[in-house]
């Protein structure tokens, strides 16, 4: 991941990458580690073959700034799973922002027990899914800002790690994460 940071924050003499290069080099590493690390969730015998993953196209248009409404108190919710579990995590607030010229909401959470906060889990929901993504949704992680806005941007969303293998126990999105809308953007069937 360290290569990709690098990548992502400069090019060749410095110079800023641009978005798209950004974005690229990002699912290359994505791909990388799917193939060669320990933590892919891609089965040992099947990661030598594992073809590159297929995304939308980049479109800098499915990258939005995002407000977020913090809730007072706790508010725990069980997001049922792919292996009809439920996972305890805490609703954090609600991201407000315009996608494509539309007003949407997506709440954003963590884990019930963590403590530190430093990154929001968005599962999501749209209407490709089940025919051009996951039937079970998407997700994207967002580092936690002092200011409350956040760099909302779908070309960076990923489907669980159950879409790879069942054996991961993978939250779906609440109703209230079901866009509407498709999301023409990220990870692919």
């Amino acid at each position: 991941m360290t290569a990709l940071l690098a990548i992502a924050a400069g090019g060749c003499r410095g110079t800023p990458a641009s978005y798209p290069d950004q974005i690229a080099a990002f699912r290359a590493e994505k791909d990388r580690f799917m193939r060669e690390s320990s933590q892919s969730p891609v089965p040992d015998e099947r990661r030598g073959s594992f073809a590159p993953l297929k995304y939308f196209p980049i479109d800098p248009s499915y990258r939005v700034p995002a407000s977020l409404k913090v809730l007072r108190g706790d508010q725990i919710v069980l997001m049922p799973t792919s292996t009809g579990e439920n996972r305890r995590m805490r609703r954090i607030g609600t991201l407000a922002f315009t996608l494509r010229g539309e007003p949407l909401t997506l709440g954003a959470f963590v884990e019930a027990d963590d403590a530190e906060l430093r990154r929001l889990f968005v599962p999501f929901g749209d209407l490709t899914n089940g025919t051009e993504t996951y039937p079970g949704g998407r997700y994207l992680d967002l580092d936690r800002t002092a200011t409350g806005i956040y760099d909302l941007d779908f070309n960076r969303a990923y489907h669980p790690f159950c879409f790879f293998n069942p054996k991961y126990d993978c939250p779906y999105p609440p109703p209230e994460n079901r866009l509407k809308t498709p999301v023409r953007a990220g990870e692919r069937r």
